[in-house]
C-alpha cells in the first residue's frame, strides 16, 4: 500500500479554522477599540477553544488515516511524527 503524501481536510475543518480566524480578528478589533479587558479575555478564550478543537480533530484524523497504515507497515518514522505532533499540540 502506498503512503499518503497529503492529508485531505473536509469542509468542516476549513470552517473550524475560519471560525478561529474570525474570533482572533475580533480580539484584534476589540484591542484596537480599547474594549474592556474581561470582554477581550472572553473572546481570547473562544480563540483558544476553536484552535484546540481544530487541533483535536486534525489529530483524530491523522490517527485514523495515517497511524493505522503506518502500524500495518511497521513504519517507525510515521509514529515518530505522531509523537512529535502530539508534543507540539500539547505545549
Amino acid at each position: 500500500m502506498e503512503k499518503k503524501d497529503q492529508t485531505r481536510y473536509d469542509k468542516a475543518m476549513v470552517n473550524r479554522i475560519a471560525r478561529a480566524t474570525g474570533h482572533l480578528k475580533m480580539v484584534r478589533d476589540m484591542v484596537e477599540q480599547e474594549r474592556d479587558c474581561s470582554e477581550v479575555l472572553i473572546q481570547l478564550a473562544a480563540v483558544k477553544s476553536a484552535v484546540n478543537g481544530a487541533g483535536k480533530e486534525i489529530l483524530k484524523q491523522y490517527m485514523e488515516e495515517c497511524v493505522d497504515q503506518e502500524l500495518r507497515q511497521q513504519d517507525n518514522e510515521g509514529l515518530g511524527k505522531l509523537k512529535k505532533g502530539i508534543d507540539s499540540f500539547m505545549k
